[in-house]
């Protein structure tokens, strides 16, 4: 059972659904929750302003609901979305931007967060065909070239490990999974499917 506490609010964490990262906290009352669920596209109560707010509805970058979870005592949300484009009003893609002392954070939270939010780079590039890509040279040069690229970074990376050069076998693994995302893009392949066969395996 959802417990809105005595102003009739509950408070709402959105969570990346695919990379894990929190990229906002807001409030829903009841009618902001029913219209989330009705409508697919995460709505909140704004406290300052006293009326219902679709995130994104000015901006376009929105938040594409996915799934909706409560705590263990029903009195905190957790909304597990889609963004489209950023989701804080600064432009970074988390609100979440800053320590307490006010020095910016660069990498995202968790870490693993930085496959989702380049496999949506990617995505971005093949729909926009952005001049100069090389992201989109490789997406345009089709399966045979992308796959020649993955081979040639497979064999950089084995190259650094016979090397015993750690830094080097970071950066060639590094190459090696951003190209492997571009072949995965190309073929309309969702990383999510290689995560989901990875947790099959280990749940085995």
């Amino acid at each position: 059972m959802i417990n809105f506490d005595t102003n009739g609010l509950i408070p709402a964490i959105v969570q990346h659904a695919r990379s894990g990262e929190v990229l906002m906290l807001g409030y829903m009352n009841e009618a902001a929750l029913a219209q989330t669920q009705q409508s697919g596209l995460v709505t909140f109560w704004s406290r300052s302003r006293g009326e219902l707010w679709q995130k994104g509805a000015t901006s376009g970058n929105v938040l594409r609901l996915v799934e909706l979870r409560q705590d263990c005592d029903g009195d905190a949300l957790l909304v597990l979305a889609e963004p489209a484009g950023p989701t804080c009003h600064t432009g970074a893609p988390s609100c979440f931007f800053r320590t307490l002392d006010e020095q910016p954070v660069t990498q995202a939270q968790p870490p693993s967060a930085v496959l989702a939010q380049l496999a949506d780079l990617i995505e971005r590039r093949r729909q926009e065909q952005t001049e100069g890509s090389y992201t989109v040279k490789l997406l345009n040069g089709g399966p045979e070239r992308i796959g020649k690229k993955v081979g040639e970074e497979a064999t950089e990376v084995v190259i650094g490990a016979m090397k015993g050069d750690a830094d080097e076998l970071a950066y060639e693994a590094a190459d090696l999974v951003y190209h492997t995302l571009v072949l995965l893009a190309s073929q309309g392949v969702a990383p999510e499917r290689v995560w989901a066969e990875l947790a099959r395996r280990y749940n085995k």
